[in-house]
């Protein structure tokens, strides 16, 4: 059952905060991240074109993002179940503020809906 697996070091909802920090630090703008965080993964697991992009026929999955907020993390505020991270006490820059899936808002600035996921195959 993977919603009871470990899932590995609690820091899926740092990713775009941390790849952001240090792609900004090496003077990669956001366009570049969007791709890499984004585009490439649904193209790497086949999903590319319902996933990944903003396009007509693709499932409306929305961040709003705000690249210039700072935080210094803290594992306890982490919202996920196990609350060890790497990024405990790191300075990151970046933060989601909303976002939606499928066109429906799951999150809000810190106000969680859902679950709405579904399992989807490539095929």
């Amino acid at each position: 059952d993977f919603s009871r697996a470990w899932g590995g070091i609690a820091s899926l909802e740092l990713g775009l905060s941390s790849v952001w920090t240090a792609a900004h630090e090496r003077g990669i703008g956001l366009p570049t991240v969007v791709r890499w965080m984004c585009e490439e993964p649904a193209k790497l697991v086949g999903l590319y074109g319902r996933k990944g992009l903003i396009a007509k026929g693709a499932d409306a999955d929305l961040g709003i993002f705000r690249p210039d907020d700072l935080r210094t993390i803290r594992g306890t505020d982490l919202a996920h179940r196990h609350k060890l991270t790497p990024y405990d006490g790191r300075l990151l820059r970046g933060r989601i503020k909303r976002t939606y899936l499928r066109g429906r808002p799951v999150y809000d600035a810190g106000a969680w809906f859902g679950p709405f996921g579904t399992w989807i195959t490539r095929g």
